[in-house]
């Protein structure tokens, strides 16, 4: 690794995080009267300001050098970068004394950040609304990702911006728009922002106020699912639900495809992708089958099946993660589907976590494929994506990611029956909903629980499981292997 190119790119990211908090500080002046808060983020910018240009000052790179980021320089860049970001802008939470300890201000961070969505706040209502701006405006910048961001508002990357935009970008594959990364990155940030936008005026037209509206808007298209209100989108009426569970569904499939459909003008290709279909099979018989159940058992349940069944689904699936039924109360078998459903996640190329719809059906055809090698052995099945064969390259990388993933679960279930005092199922739920980046999981941890009551070191387990999801796993992981610091 070259570390002084890697510090010098961490430096540029932090630079344009710190010009970025100046909309929450703005945000603080204009509704808050707590002076705490606005010094808060004035404190933290400083810092910002101060260390990235001292940085950039005695670190030099050339635009050579920028050209020249290998891979391993490209994943360690955006492992670091997203470490270092989260702990900087932890600062407001924590200065402003919204949270009581600085791990509390990390896990609520990279919470923000991964898109998870589990909080540590007991009362959100209260948080001043310059806090409340930038906590779901995380979710909003590591939605799309930060790195993804800087490549966008940075042209000196030059060609080794395609090793951090394969460092972050969620899915097996990188996906090119244009031959240049820089104007894919500008390309897949303006349909964000156009849906962004979209999402923003049907919210405030239903009458939910602009604040809650950006901030909700931040949640639905980062599937993220902070909330500005203390019983999530439950607190809205049913327009402004059928809204919300349309963008969180748009949120969930590759935008790629949403770019596509938007120069094309034809709706008919999103269908033309294996994944979107599946992804739309998904969550068309999971509605199906949760409302049949749910308008069988007594109203105490649910009063809305349809609508609480289209939102619970679709939340759980894309990894968003607001609520608006309590589902820890909900018959054992939907419960256990949306664990499922966790495990899955959104489309490779979205906002969504979990191990994403392509992966789950690729492992099943390599899987299937192999039976059928046993009753055939002189034949050969390539596995084929949209018609297209896949390599075996990539084959192996879909299943080594299967196995790291399952093996970081375990590892986080165990970890939290030993640091926490809680059931297997909370233990469980927990590890899965932090690691795919959902935020609710069940049991002490469900849909009108928090992480609050959560132990140091397991905030610190699940926030380490929050990162390595939201980066795909090796982003995260390569920082631990010695190799990684030697040039």
């Amino acid at each position: 690794m070259h570390k002084k190119l890697v510090l010098n790119v961490i430096a540029r990211i932090l630079l344009i995080i710190s010009i970025i908090m100046i909309i929450p500080l703005l945000c603080s002046f204009y509704y808050d009267s707590d002076t705490q808060s606005i010094y808060a983020f004035i404190v933290t910018i400083f810092i910002g300001v101060i260390v990235s240009l001292i940085t950039l000052t005695t670190i030099k790179v050339t635009g050579d050098d920028l050209n020249n980021l290998n891979a391993k320089d490209g994943l360690a860049v955006v492992g670091l970068a997203w470490i270092c970001i989260s702990a900087y802008s932890a600062l407001p939470f924590y200065l402003s004394g919204t949270t009581l300890s600085y791990t509390d201000a990390f896990f609520e961070t990279v919470s923000g950040y991964t898109t998870t969505g589990a909080t540590i706040v007991t009362n959100i209502e209260i948080l001043p609304r310059g806090i409340l701006f930038w906590r779901s405006l995380t979710h909003w910048l590591g939605g799309m990702g930060i790195i993804l961001l800087s490549v966008a508002l940075l042209p000196a990357f030059g060609r080794g911006a395609f090793q951090l935009y394969k460092a972050e970008v969620p899915g097996p594959t990188a996906e090119r728009l244009q031959p240049r990364v820089i104007e894919t990155a500008k390309i897949l940030w303006s349909v964000y922002l156009l849906l962004s936008f979209l999402e923003t005026i049907l919210l405030c037209a239903g009458g939910m106020p602009l604040f809650d509206s950006l901030c909700h808007t931040f949640g639905t298209m980062a599937t993220g699912g902070f909330s500005t209100k203390q019983t999530s989108i439950g607190t809205y009426g049913p327009y402004i639900q059928w809204v919300v569970i349309v963008f969180m569904f748009m949120a969930g499939a590759n935008f790629i495809l949403h770019y596509q459909v938007l120069k094309g003008r034809r709706l008919n290709l999103y269908f033309k992708s294996v994944e979107f279909r599946l992804y739309f099979f998904i969550v068309i018989i999971c509605v199906i089958i949760f409302s049949a159940v749910l308008a069988i058992n007594n109203s105490d349940i649910s009063q809305s099946p349809i609508r609480d069944s289209a939102f619970q689904v679709v939340s759980i699936l894309t990894t968003t993660g607001y609520t608006t039924a309590n589902f820890n109360i909900w018959p054992q078998f939907l419960r256990f589907t949306l664990i499922i459903l966790m495990f899955i996640g959104g489309c490779s190329g979205s906002t969504g976590g979990g191990m994403k719809i392509i992966r789950v059906f690729t492992t099943l055809k390599i899987a299937l494929r192999n039976i059928l090698q046993t009753i055939f052995p002189n034949a050969v099945f390539p596995v084929k994506i949209d018609s297209v064969p896949i390599s075996n390259k990539l084959l192996e990388g879909v299943l080594v990611y299967f196995f790291i993933f399952v093996s970081l679960f375990c590892f986080g279930t165990i970890a939290m029956t030993i640091t926490e005092v809680c059931d297997l199922g909370t233990a469980f739920s927990a590890s899965i909903a932090c690691l795919g980046n959902i935020g609710p999981g069940l049991g002490k941890v469900g849909a009108v629980e928090n992480y609050s009551w959560i132990s140091m070191q397991g905030k610190w387990i699940l926030s380490f499981l929050m990162l390595a999801g939201r980066l795909e796993l090796y982003s995260i992981l390569i920082l631990f292997l010695p190799s990684t610091w030697r040039k």
